[in-house]
């Protein structure tokens, strides 16, 4: 068999993988599994594929609440701060996967605050507009991890916001052609941007071996509709935190350090204020003894501090996707050295940053695998919430792995494209939203799938 053949059949087992595996527990939409005695009970937001919108739902996957006007999640994942106020990206950039701005709204829907002056793009219609260029990612630096924990009340304004955003550069060091760089930026609550740093301008700290520069520089994902080379992808890009590490005096750890995640490359890494890579693991690993005890992570998603006040305060949390990735390590499924670590099923990892020890992990090879998307949420009873996103499941585990609740997300036929894919689920307390009532919460017990008929 020829080397395209048998990347071929690579591509080929991971995505029938995909339709055998992503499957629920039982097969209708809505929830399927609750068992309210052992979740920890809240609203569930979601940051939806295919709908322009943020939608929350209770326990029981009844729809309570829903803002319009928001874009598909190219911009990331929505949150919800104390009081029923919402953030989300908004405006797209076909074919670039990117938002024009990041819009702060109350309960009622009204716009309390606004951010696109980052870039000046030009839109299809020749149009030159003032875009936030924001994607995947963001956070407010009084919401570490951008979820909930007891130790932290956001609010709505007086906060910093860190933003992943893109840039277009041409860097020699990289590749000949123009890059869709990867770049951070912190603004202040008026829109200054007061940081900013660019991925490209530190290639040599990102752990790449000779082999993979050499792929890199070939620029294989080179886009002729966007004009350039998504080269390094990052995801996720969240501030370190509040955390214990730093309190005994480990500096890599500072709580207004950036960690980030190139789905691309497969590696995890922490970036100080001066711009320097300080901390992380990947691309290899299979470089030393604690990596190997890991395992490689591929295509992963969502890489965060759990935050303090949380079981697990301080160990990274990271949803590692599975599919294909990597740059480099050519090979029978690899001939050119892209995507040469591969896998058919998802992993939640919870990984000590210091020891590199693996404590926690979930995995199940038969029935969890997202190719893309997802992400993972600590949650104050210990459980953890889990965004299974392409199949569109969200579902919470405790920490022995068993399912107390989960939940299908119904096909959404809105704008363009229909999809039941979910970008990210965060679960955050009643009276967050005060303006809702609390809703009763009644137990779901699936039925035996062999007496289930549709």
């Amino acid at each position: 068999m020829s080397r395209a053949l048998q990347r071929l059949a690579a591509v080929l087992l991971v995505a029938a993988s995909v339709l055998a595996h992503a499957a629920p527990s039982v097969y209708p939409t809505g929830v399927t599994i609750y068992d309210p005695s052992q979740t920890w009970n809240g609203f569930t937001v979601l940051s939806l594929l295919g709908t322009q919108a943020v939608v929350v739902i209770d326990m029981q996957g009844r729809e309570v609440k829903r803002w319009d006007g928001f874009n598909d999640s190219a911009g990331g994942p929505a949150r919800i701060l104390p009081g029923g106020i919402v953030i989300a990206a908004a405006g797209a950039r076909p074919p670039h996967q990117e938002a024009t701005a990041l819009v702060m709204r109350n309960f009622e829907g009204n716009v309390i605050w606004r951010f696109s002056r980052n870039e000046r793009i030009e839109t299809r219609d020749g149009q030159t507009i003032w875009s936030s260029r924001q994607h995947h990612d963001w956070q407010r630096a009084d919401f570490p991890a951008g979820y909930y924990s007891p130790e932290y009340t956001p609010g709505p304004g007086g906060a910093n916001t860190l933003l992943l955003t893109h840039t277009n550069h041409t860097v020699p060091e990289v590749a000949d052609v123009p890059l869709e760089d990867d770049r951070l930026i912190e603004i202040a609550p008026d829109g200054r941007i007061l940081w900013e740093w660019k991925a490209a301008g530190h290639i040599d700290e990102l752990g790449f071996a000779e082999d993979a520069r050499g792929v890199i520089r070939r620029a294989p994902g080179y886009n002729p509709q966007r004009g350039s080379f998504d080269w390094l992808h990052i995801n996720s890009a969240t501030y370190v935190g509040p955390n214990r590490w730093f309190d005994g005096g480990d500096e890599r750890f500072a709580p207004d350090n950036v960690i980030i995640s190139s789905r691309s490359a497969s590696l995890l890494a922490i970036v100080d204020r001066e711009g320097h890579v300080v901390w992380r693991i990947g691309p290899d690993f299979s470089a030393s003894e604690e990596l190997r005890a890991i395992g490689q992570i591929i295509g992963q998603h969502h890489a965060h501090l759990i935050p303090k006040g949380l079981p697990g305060a301080g160990n990274v949390l990271v949803f590692d996707n599975g599919g294909s990735s990597g740059y480099g390590f050519a090979g029978p499924i690899a001939p050119n050295g892209v995507g040469a670590f591969a896998r058919a099923y998802s992993r939640v990892l919870e990984i000590d940053p210091v020891t590199l020890e693996l404590v926690w992990s979930y995995t199940a090879p038969n029935q969890f695998f997202s190719t893309n998307i997802s992400g993972a949420q600590r949650l104050e009873n210990g459980n953890t919430l889990i965004t299974e996103g392409a199949p569109g499941r969200v579902f919470e585990v405790t920490p022995e792995g068993r399912i107390v609740w989960e939940y299908m997300v119904p096909y959404f036929s809105e704008g363009p494209r229909s999809s039941n894919s979910v970008y990210r689920a965060y679960r955050l307390p009643y009276d967050w939203i005060p303006q809702l009532e609390r809703p009763v919460e009644k137990a779901v017990t699936p039925p035996a799938l062999a007496d289930f008929q549709l």
